[in-house]
């Protein structure tokens, strides 16, 4: 089923990958990545992203954000079917995807928007989600009172395009509620890669 989020410039496809094929990928991919702590710069200090991250793609796809620059990893082998999926169903010939892993509900991403240039002016932003399920949250940059929130579950596709990432910014809030590892996948395109 699609969800469109009104005036938000996301859709969201609920069953966009089948349960089997989400579990097998999801274990998978937790082997296959090389998950690393990313140390980013936030409010002018240094700090340990509350996740584990892979940034992955063809070569020269160099990504920077809050203070770091990232040189891609290899493209695993189990993720070269989904970026060819999405390029068909979306045309968008994405050249990179940022994998992160939330090892329980205390990892989290904080409001942000994924705003940087080499996005380009309107990114468009595929994100899978797989493993647990998580809550989703927007706000308006503009009015943070204008908030809406969504839950993730695995094989989830959540398409950000448009004026999402100018007009919206979005978290993963930290959770109590008991749930296992989460593996989130943002496929992008990074449009000066020189590839």
């Amino acid at each position: 089923m699609d969800t469109n989020l009104d005036q938000t410039g996301l859709v969201r496809f609920a069953d966009w990958m089948a349960a089997p094929a989400a579990e097998a990928l999801n274990a998978a991919l937790s082997q296959a990545i090389s998950w690393e702590t990313h140390r980013l710069r936030l409010f002018g200090r240094w700090v340990h992203a509350p996740r584990l991250s892979c940034w992955i793609g063809d070569p020269g796809a160099v990504y920077r954000y809050s203070g770091r620059t990232f040189a891609p990893q290899p493209w695993p082998h189990a993720l070269l079917p989904l970026r060819q999926r999405l390029r068909e169903e979306l045309g968008v010939d994405f050249n990179s995807v940022l994998a992160n892993l939330y090892r329980d509900g205390r990892d989290a991403m904080g409001w942000h928007s994924d705003d940087e240039p080499e996005l380009g002016p309107e990114p468009v932003i595929a994100s899978l989600s797989l493993g647990a399920a998580r809550r989703f949250v927007l706000r308006r940059r503009d009015d943070h009172a204008v908030k809406q929130a969504l839950v993730l579950e695995p094989g989830s596709l959540l398409v950000m395009r448009g004026a999402s990432q100018r007009d919206w910014q979005h978290a993963l809030p930290r959770t109590a509620r008991p749930g296992g590892p989460r593996i989130n996948l943002t496929f992008r395109r990074i449009v000066d890669a020189g590839v």
